[in-house]
């Protein structure tokens, strides 16, 4: 299930900013988080969070009127079907999904690593680089301005709301 998985995030998920080499990133930091704090985690949830966190930012997955993570939590088991995941897991692959977002609030061990990985993703070079690479090249919205805001935004509130110890060291 996981080679599926790797392959459905690879061929749909193409964004340089939230797309298959940040779904790589979020699950290797993650597992790397919970190693250093000696935590362990369920690999089948965070690799099924971590894979498909943010698939509902793109077609066909995505809802303009809703949370992108709200929208992934309710799809992903669609995606995880058929695939041979372990679906007596699926809720907590949706928890994880659900409160990825630095600003929400995560349960258990995997949706915890996984939120913190998705946030120390935002700051430092990689977090510069995935703002940068939002500007518009036409000039439209995000602009070199708002990408500013952007990357100060992320500094004064995405530290705060790392939650691990790990992830504040």
């Amino acid at each position: 299930w996981r080679v599926s998985v790797r392959n459905f995030a690879q061929s749909y998920f193409r964004n340089p900013a939230w797309g298959y080499s940040h779904c790589i990133r979020d699950y290797e930091l993650a597992q790397r988080l919970a190693k250093q704090d000696h935590v362990a985690l369920d690999d089948d949830v965070l690799f099924a969070a971590a894979y498909l966190h943010d698939m509902a930012a793109f077609k066909p997955w995505e809802d303009a009127k809703a949370d992108h993570a709200d929208v992934a939590a309710d799809q992903v088991a669609e995606v995880l079907r058929d695939t041979g995941f372990p679906m007596a897991k699926i809720e907590r692959v949706r928890a994880a999904i659900r409160t990825h977002m630095f600003e929400r609030e995560p349960g258990d061990a995997e949706a915890r690593y996984l939120h913190d990985a998705d946030a120390l993703d935002w700051l430092g070079a990689i977090g510069i680089a995935r703002v940068v690479a939002l500007v518009d090249p036409n000039g439209g919205n995000p602009d070199g301005p708002a990408m500013i805001k952007m990357l100060d935004d992320n500094l004064r509130q995405v530290p705060s709301r790392v939650l691990t110890p790990a992830g504040r060291r």
